[in-house]
Formats: C-alpha cells, sequence, structure tokens
C-alpha cells in the first residue's frame, strides 16, 4: 500500500508546467480568473495586452485556488490533489503559493533562509530574552523570513 501512495503522489513529476517551472498544477488567477501555470506566464501574457489598461501582475501570495493537471480538479492551493491525490509540486510554499517539482536550487535556499537569516536570529535572541515560547515563535519566524527572502 505505501508503495502505490508514494507512486501516486509522484505521478507525473518533472511531465508538466512551463518554461519557468515543473509543476503539476495550474493557478487561478485572482486578478482575471484565467488559468496559468506560474505567475511569470501570466505576467508575460499580460503586458502583452493591447490596451494598457488590461495589462496587469499577479500577486502570487493571493492566488486562492489551483488546477490539477493531471485530473483537472479546481480547488483551494494545497500541496496535494484532493481528488486524484497527485503531489501538484515536490516543492511547495503555502505563503508564496509556490509549486515546483524541480527542488534542486529550493532545499538549499529553504535551509540557508531558515538558518542564517539574520532577521530570523535577531528576532529569536529578542523572544528567548522575554522568554515568549521559542517553538511556537520559531514556526512563525521562518515563515515569515521566507515571505521576505523568498522570490519563487
Amino acid at each position: 500500500m505505501e508503495g502505490s501512495v508514494l507512486e501516486r503522489l509522484d505521478f507525473g513529476k518533472m511531465g508538466y508546467g512551463c518554461k519557468h517551472y515543473r509543476r503539476r498544477c495550474r493557478i487561478r488567477a485572482p486578478c482575471c480568473n484565467e488559468l496559468y501555470f506560474c505567475r511569470h506566464c501570466h505576467n508575460e501574457a499580460t503586458s502583452m495586452l493591447s490596451n494598457p489598461f488590461d495589462r496587469h501582475e499577479l500577486v502570487r501570495q493571493d492566488v486562492q485556488h489551483v488546477v490539477c493537471s493531471v485530473c483537472d480538479t479546481e480547488q483551494p492551493v494545497a500541496q496535494v490533489c484532493t481528488n486524484c491525490g497527485v503531489r501538484m509540486g515536490e516543492y511547495f510554499c503555502n505563503i508564496c503559493k509556490f509549486f515546483d517539482d524541480d527542488v534542486r536550487g529550493h532545499s538549499m535556499n529553504l535551509q540557508y533562509m531558515i538558518k542564517f537569516c539574520f532577521i530570523n536570529m535577531l528576532i529569536l535572541l529578542l523572544l528567548w530574552v522575554l522568554h515568549i515560547s521559542w517553538r511556537w515563535t520559531c514556526l512563525r519566524v521562518d515563515s515569515w523570513c521566507l515571505l521576505l527572502a523568498c522570490d519563487c
């Protein structure tokens, strides 16, 4: 059973996406209600519109829905498809609303940002001095730090 679950999660890995990212979902742009593989594809398409007033950029943190590329199910942003069980991106950030199957660069960047973010260290030191819960705060600060540093 375990093997079949892992096979399902990885089904289609690196087989979908665009020139910017490999991912198994498309994002529903909240600004124009159109589907794109990523914010870069959206921004390239909308920057070419003939009417300058129609041109706009996607704020990735505003994305609320994705469409699974394997089963075509629209759903709220999540790493795993609620219908077919496919992982829409090996790397997933719920803050950035970012998915990518090509994880080679992301894991190193995440480790670096979490462990060595100067802002994070200062805030954690301050919280330790003020005797504020370390475990709860660490997750919040790491997420905040990633939000500041991530340009996915």
